[in-house]
């Protein structure tokens, strides 16, 4: 019985002569914990991409980064990542509150390997492991329910020009985005933004 596939994924094997290949893969490569190898590889990347779901079934898929490290593994059937400050909207964190449902994609683009992660998602204080995450307003914890990896011979091979200057980092005081600073957006801004403030960056 598979906990991967259901009726649609099914037709489409069935019409491409995949069915018996899907099934193959289901057995031998998708597992329910996390290996050795699958926490190094997770945690040394600096990205990953991010989906959810709403209540109401729309997805949105997001990209998350942060410095090497920023999804930690705690232990072989659990996650964390820390939500940093963004636009204010909360799609995927908002989407997480309401279904728990979520994927994680992670890509290594300078030697392409791929790894998917499904599991449920919980919002947790920011101060609720340790050490903690610098600059998290929170955290997600994710109960890991599949992990497989992914054929990667469709990831182009690209090198990182240099890390975003935005992540937070202990002792460092990130810049201000540009777009707070825009009329349309300083006063609505939350308070205590420092966007708000005329030195914020």
């Amino acid at each position: 019985m598979s906990t991967l596939f259901d009726e649609s994924h099914r037709e489409l094997q069935r019409r491409f002569d995949t069915e018996r290949l899907a099934d193959r893969i289901e057995q031998r490569l998708c597992r329910e914990q996390i290996s050795a190898d699958d926490r190094a590889f997770i945690e040394r990347l600096d990205m990953f991409f991010l989906a959810t779901v709403n209540a109401a079934g729309q997805p949105t898929c997001s990209y998350k980064g942060g410095d090497p490290g920023f999804v930690r593994v705690i232990d072989e059937r659990t996650l964390v990542f820390p939500n940093y400050d963004g636009n204010g909207m909360y799609l995927s964190m908002g989407n997480l509150a309401a279904t728990t449902q979520m994927g994680m994609l992670f890509i290594d683009f300078s030697k392409p390997q791929r790894l998917r992660v499904h599991g449920r998602a919980s919002i947790i204080s920011a101060a609720a492991v340790a050490p903690g995450f610098t600059g998290a307003q929170f955290l997600v914890r994710v109960a890991v329910q599949q992990v497989f990896p992914n054929c990667p011979r469709y990831v182009h091979t690209m090198r990182e020009e240099a890390p975003s200057e935005f992540v937070p980092r202990e002792g460092q005081r990130a810049p201000v985005p540009k777009w707070k600073r825009m009329d349309w957006a300083r006063d609505v801004l939350p308070a205590g933004d420092p966007a708000r403030q005329p030195d914020g960056d």
